[in-house]
């Protein structure tokens, strides 16, 4: 048992090492000035990552709020259209449900370069292309399968017993699935809600094809640092990438933590 506990200890602090570390080393690029091999540590330190992001000339904080508010609404969205969408295919069978499974797939099957240009010639005709509204639409349909499998998988493992057992009580349906299913389901969601953003928020060839240039978000011009080797811009962009993604996750928790100690005083308070 001594063994068991000494081995889980030392895996949650390789895990923790393997996860702080590679930032440790972001924050130190994004700082530094001249860094040549061996050294341990930079040589010079440097302030043009931060007057890049900051500066203003280069709009990248207003491009991550954009990027932000965009990712928010595509994670929401994808969530709220996964949730009915995987009771139905967890709880009833119908014709087709197989088929049904597999096409929701295709967007994370088809290579991204020919999904990517299938996508744009439709949205050209329906008169979405380069705008916000399609860039939007897109990111959806790529995140649905995620969401979808997360949300079904949870809904699968809780089944709909408590659900039914509140409509024996006199519960109406509607009543039922915000007050009983819904909190049971919250874990699933918010773990789909956190992958939909993530993909969203990290995008880039089919924000460039649907969005035209026109709708520019953080990692559009978070990329071309990456490709150009410069490791100071680089690693400032994806220290920022990594501060607004954690921001996000916590404010959206502390939403829901909030909400439920709302609930709580309501009913029982």
């Amino acid at each position: 048992m001594r063994n068991k506990n000494i081995l889980k200890t030392v895996f949650i602090y390789l895990a923790l090492f393997f996860i702080i570390f590679p930032v440790l080393i972001l924050i130190l690029w994004s700082i530094a000035g001249r860094w040549s091999f061996p050294n341990i540590f930079p040589e010079t330190f440097s302030t043009r990552a931060i007057k890049e992001l900051f500066g203003g000339y280069s709009g990248a904080i207003k491009v991550l709020l954009n990027s932000v508010l965009i990712s928010c609404i595509v994670a929401i969205i994808s969530v709220i259209i996964s949730i009915p969408a995987a009771r139905a295919i967890t709880m009833y069978n119908f014709y087709g449900k197989n088929i049904f499974k597999f096409v929701i797939l295709m967007p994370i099957i088809v290579p991204a370069t020919a999904f990517g240009m299938g996508i744009q010639i439709f949205f050209i005709k329906m008169g979405i292309n380069d705008t916000v509204v399609g860039v939007i639409l897109v990111h959806i349909i790529v995140c649905i399968p995620y969401t979808m499998k997360i949300i079904s998988e949870v809904t699968e493992a809780v089944g709909n017993k408590l659900e039914m057992q509140a409509r024996v009580l006199g519960a109406s349906p509607l009543k039922a699935f915000i007050n009983i299913t819904i909190p049971i389901l919250m874990p699933g969601i918010i773990s789909s809600f956190s992958m939909a953003f993530i993909i969203s928020f990290s995008q880039y060839f089919l924000t460039f094809i649907i969005g035209g240039g026109r709708v520019v978000t953080f990692s559009m011009i978070m990329l071309p640092y990456i490709q150009s080797g410069d490791r100071t811009i680089a690693s400032a962009y994806g220290v920022m990438f990594i501060i607004a993604t954690l921001g996000v996750f916590i404010l959206f928790e502390k939403l829901i933590k909030k909400y439920y100690d709302i609930e709580n005083t309501y009913f029982f308070g």
